[in-house]
Parts: structure tokens; sequence; C-alpha cells
């Protein structure tokens, strides 16, 4: 018999092979090219002599590593929780059984297919200091005053969390109301029977249900949050005076403007083993939470 499983499960190699190919290729052996990098001094051209771990004794040294990581962890601290909260919230309502269900299901999740090129061009467009239609907007409720959202640091702040919130809040969203359409009628109807209000309902029935689908969010949340760049770069250019610029925008700069990929490299691996910890701990704890 298990001779026979293994012979099925030899003939499912050569469908596996063009995958496994694309996968070191493109996965594995960058992952290890990367590693080579940090320990050489190397150029876009090609490696120039091997330095071994100075490029990490820079790093540790380097104060624009430290403000852009922390710049990347608050961008984290910020968005995670309210992204977790929003979604949440926005999938309760889609899940709603009226007739406006289908528009708020496509309402919230269109936004998330556009290219990160069009939403920063959006967020430019209505964050202009005078004609933009945000200033517009709230000179029209009569606030008189003009604010220059990319010139405050903490207004360009709230510029890219806003943006970021709602370019991407529709994927988490359709996660949530994943998990809610499983949940069994039957343990709502249950509740009914015995007098539940429908905020016990959501705090015994709905929110347990929620948890492992929440954890899932909130792991994808971080992780992408700690790879911010593009719309950071379009919309804020990591100003005013580097207020918001992120730690992969510094390893951009420092590959492929200061032409040191070496360093890069070697930011890039420290950037790795952050989002390994996290992972780590966050499957650790759930798993502790399982048991």
């Amino acid at each position: 018999m298990n001779k026979k499983v293994w012979i099925q499960d030899m003939k499912a190699i050569p469908f596996l092979l063009p995958f496994l190919l694309a996968y070191l290729i493109f996965t594995i052996f960058p992952i290890f090219k990367g590693l080579e990098m940090s320990l050489y001094d190397w150029n876009l051209v090609r490696k120039m002599e091997f330095v071994g771990l100075e490029n990490y004794a820079e790093m540790v040294q380097d104060p624009n590593f430290w403000q852009t990581l922390w710049n990347t962890t608050l961008f984290v601290m910020l968005t995670t929780p309210t992204m977790v909260l929003l979604a949440l919230g926005l999938s309760l309502l889609a899940n709603l059984n009226t007739k406006l269900r289908t528009f708020f299901r496509g309402s919230f999740f269109i936004p998330s297919i556009l290219s990160v090129a069009v939403i920063s061009f959006l967020a430019i467009f209505m964050l202009q200091p005078y004609t933009g239609l945000v200033n517009t907007v709230l000179q029209s409720i009569g606030f008189n005053a003009e604010p220059f959202w990319m010139a405050d640091k903490g207004l360009a702040w709230v510029s890219i969390v806003v943006v970021t919130l709602w370019w991407s809040v529709g994927f988490n969203m359709i996660l949530f109301l994943t998990s809610l359409q499983d949940i069994p009628d039957a343990l709502y109807e249950a509740s009914e029977i015995d007098g539940a209000s429908r905020w016990k309902q959501f705090r015994y029935i709905t929110l347990p249900q929620l948890i492992p689908i929440g954890r899932v969010v909130i792991l994808l949340q971080i992780l992408a949050s700690y790879k911010v760049f593009a719309q950071i770069l379009l919309i804020t250019g990591g100003g005013p005076g580097g207020a918001t610029r992120p730690l992969i925008q510094y390893i951009y700069e420092i590959g492929f403007t200061q032409n040191n990929l070496g360093y890069a490299a070697t930011m890039s691996y420290a950037l790795f083993f952050i989002l390994l910890i996290l992972s780590v701990i966050q499957l650790k704890n759930q798993r502790m939470e399982e048991k």
C-alpha cells in the first residue's frame, strides 16, 4: 500500500517541476545571492572586494537606518490596528441583508484593484493646498485654514495612512466577510431563542469565530506595512525633511542612487529578519492559544 502511494506521489513530480524551478530561480537563489552581496563592496556592475561584516557594522552605526526603521515601524503602528478595525466594520456592513449589499461590497473592494500610481495621483490631486478637493470641502463647511498636507509632518502621516487604508482595506474586508459567511446560522437562531441581543450575538458568537482570520489579517498587515514604499515615494517622496521616508526607500536610494548594493543588501536582510521574528512570534502565539 505504501509503495502504491509512493508511486502515485512520484507521478506528480513532472507537474511540480516547473513551479519548483521557478521558485528556486526567483526566490531561493536571490536569497543566497543577497546574503553574498551583503558581505562584499558591490556596485551595480560587479562585486569589488570582500568586506566581511563591515556593512553590518556600518548599518548599526547609521542614524539614517534607525530613523527610517522607526518611520516604518510608526507606519505599522498607525495602520495595523486601524486596518483591522476598519476591515471588520466594513465586512459587517457588507454582510447585512439589505438591497445595498452588492453596492457595499463593490465600493469597498474596488479601490484595492487600482495600481499604486493611480491612488497616489488621486491623493496628490485631492490634497492640493489651494485647489484640492479636500481643502475645498473644508472651506465649504467653514474651515478657514488652508492645510498644507505634504509640508507638515503630522498631516503627511495622516495623508499616507488614510490613502493606504482606503486603497488596501478591501482585501482584508473580503477575508473577514468570507469568515462571517462561514458562521452557521443555527448559532444565531439559538441565541435569539435564548433572548440574546445583537451586541451579545456579536460579542459571544461573531467575534470569537473571527479571531482566527483576525490573526491572519494582523500578520499580513504587519508584513505589508513594513514593506511600504511606493505610495510614500510617490505622494510625499519621504518628506517633509525625511520624516516619512521608510526603510525600503532608504534601501532603494543606497542601492540605486548611491550605487552601493552591498550595503543595501545588508539593510534588506535586517528587514527580512525583523519580519521573520515577528512572523514566528505571531505563529507561536497562535499555536499556544489553540492548545
